[in-house]
């Protein structure tokens, strides 16, 4: 399930409890009511003409170990969602509004103190059983006991779940006021009762699960490729929210432990289509003789969505990290400037926001808004939040002296010197800072070794371990770390998901992407107050202040984003002429038969699927 990023939702009429009736709404907008009318035929971002057919294959990293998506256990393998479908579905042309899949109508009392879903009686599971109130139920109770941690933290402050009649389930909350809480509901994957009583749901298994969605699994081979197959009698074919969607027979993704041989794979014509995240391989790595003839289409998609945090993340459970300064300090001993010009050809901005890319990221000095809720914390907060943030800075020539200097400067205050032995150590014990920086990408090593050697020219004892996926997860999930380079992506419309990134309770939940082991009592207090916002102003300058304590609080060095996807892809596709506004948009594409033909003709037997 993707996290749910919803705060407001706007108060709707009391049900009338007769199943027959159906009040309530088609959708629910964040601060407003939703674009699409009640009668919309589809959303502005597909054709709703696109063509069926053809297989696509991507790429994949690592491999998997289960095809239960839910649960912390287990490696997952991409493509799960499209499986299973849920109660509504989010638009990605609106900063966030979810419109009825499972359920037809969705009401919410005027308080936020419950939610009423009525069901569509058509839904299906793929076996031909109908979905009802009795599997939302079920499903809603299963994912709070054995779901992952992220989940269960959405889930908590339900008192109740009742079915009211067989397409009519009810959820009542522990406590009114929280106008978030109906919306993450209607984000519930719904699972049939019937398949999983009988199973543990909380062991991984690698027996495909029965869905309801658009897709099923057709092969799982773990290592080399999960296949999905198109469900021809799909019960949601012709509903709005699917309409121009989901467009490929088959879809494939193939799984490669090394960036440079997927390229090498992609180049070959052995998939179809790959994001790029290394600026040098965008660069340079697709110049071949298909790309100059158009074969391969290189394009950079703009997108609105916020870029988020991307950078080396410090463990403050770890004693090494536990003070501020001693965080501040090693920051600058990343040179971003050399880093971008001399392996990334300039592409990228430095990040100076945890919500870069929009309206919510902190500039500046903060305004009077700001001002007014920081205000109440001003004792308990360090001054740097009252000031404008700035990553530091280097003239990009790669000797970073001055940076360096003025690290050991702060080191020193912070009671760390260098011995005669050139170690950094702690003054009072005598321990040296010493510490591992977990990757799980290779090529990023050529990243980590010069910010590592810039941290021994200081006497800092760093070192760079690059682990498999699967271990790489198992570490993230359990915080067996000290540095990771770690996403942390956001939502044009922050909502309790930030409880799951910053709060002291998810610093102890294993799964949970508070990786960075946040303990503040302030920033507890912004999430809680921010998931609560009555509107979008509140909202932004909440979350611009919460920005605000947790770049000064230096959990991360950060690292560096783009505003757009980089995307390579054999020309076999069509596409709707309107972009989402917050995403990719791949499930709207389709295979174009002509251009395949084509492509077919040009590239010869390899490219036949």
């Amino acid at each position: 399930m993707a996290a749910v990023f919803l705060t407001v939702l706007l108060p709707l009429s009391a049900a009338t409890g007769n199943e027959e009736d159906a009040p309530g709404v088609h959708g629910l907008a964040l601060h407003g009511e939703p674009k699409y009318p009640p009668d919309f035929s589809h959303f502005d971002y597909v054709n709703p003409k696109a063509p069926k057919g053809g297989t696509v294959i991507r790429e994949a990293r690592g491999s998997y170990d289960s095809l239960n998506g839910y649960i912390l256990r287990g490696t997952k393998p991409p493509g799960l969602g499209m499986v299973i479908d849920t109660l509504m579905v989010h638009a990605d042309d609106e900063p966030f509004s979810v419109y009825g899949l499972i359920a037809e109508r969705v009401e919410v009392a005027e308080d936020n103190a419950w939610v009423e879903f009525k069901l569509r009686e058509e839904a299906r599971f793929h076996d031909g059983e109908p979905i009802t109130a009795d599997d939302v139920v079920f499903s809603f109770e299963v994912l709070r006991e054995h779901g992952h941690p992220r989940l269960r933290s959405y889930y908590r402050h339900v008192e109740s779940a009742e079915a009211e009649g067989r397409h009519r389930v009810r959820f009542e909350f522990a406590h009114a006021g929280n106008p978030e809480l109906p919306l993450i509901m209607g984000e519930l994957p719904v699972l049939p009762q019937h398949y999983w009583e009988e199973r543990d749901f909380s062991r991984t298994t690698m027996q495909p699960p029965l869905g309801s969605g658009p897709y099923r699994i057709a092969e799982a081979r773990p290592g080399r490729s999960i296949t999905y197959e198109r469900v021809e009698d799909y019960w949601a074919e012709d509903l709005p929210v699917r309409r121009g969607r989901f467009n490929f027979d088959r879809l494939r993704y193939d799984f490669y432990r090394d960036a440079t041989v997927a390229l090498e794979a992609f180049r070959a014509g052995e998939f179809d289509l790959r994001e790029e995240y290394t600026a040098r391989h965008w660069a340079t790595g697709y110049e071949t003789s298909a790309q100059r003839e158009g074969r391969m289409v290189l394009e950079e998609i703009e997108h609105s969505r916020p870029a988020g945090m991307q950078g080396f993340v410090f463990n403050t459970r770890r004693p090494v990290f536990e003070d501020r300064e001693v965080r501040r300090a090693l920051s600058y001993a990343f040179d971003f400037e050399w880093t971008n010009r001399q392996l990334f050809h300039s592409a990228y901005t430095r990040t100076a926001s945890y919500f870069e890319n929009s309206e919510l990221a902190a500039r500046g000095a903060p305004g009077e808004a700001e001002q007014a809720i920081l205000a109440p914390f001003r004792e308990e907060l360090p001054e740097a939040v009252f000031e404008p943030y700035r990553p530091p800075v280097t003239d990009g020539s790669g000797w970073n002296r001055e940076n360096l200097l003025k690290a050991l400067r702060i080191l020193k205050e912070a009671g760390w010197s260098v011995g005669d032995d050139g170690i950094l150590r702690h003054r009072d014990s005598g321990r040296p800072l010493v510490f591992e920086l977990l990757l799980v990408n290779p090529s990023f090593e050529r990243v980590a070794l010069p910010f590592v050697q810039n941290l021994r020219r200081i006497g800092v004892l760093a070192r760079v371990r690059t682990v498999d996926t699967t271990q790489y997860q198992y570490r993230l999930d359990h915080f067996e770390f000290d540095m990771a380079v770690v996403v942390l992506p956001q939502s044009p419309s922050p909502g309790h998901e930030q409880a799951m990134y910053w709060s002291s309770e998810a610093a102890d939940e294993p799964g949970s992407r508070n990786y960075a082991g946040v303990r503040d009592p302030v920033v507890d207090e912004l999430v809680e107050r921010l998931v609560s916002a009555e509107d979008r102003d509140e909202l932004v300058h909440l979350t611009r202040a919460l920005d605000r304590v947790l770049l000064a609080g230096h959990y991360v060095i950060p690292n560096w984003h783009t505003p757009v996807h980089r995307v390579a892809y054999w020309d076999k596709f069509g596409r709707p002429e309107t972009a989402p506004k917050y995403g990719l948009g791949f499930d709207t594409w389709w295979v174009d038969p002509d251009k395949e033909q084509r492509l077919r003709e040009a590239n010869g037997p390899r490219s036949v699927r």
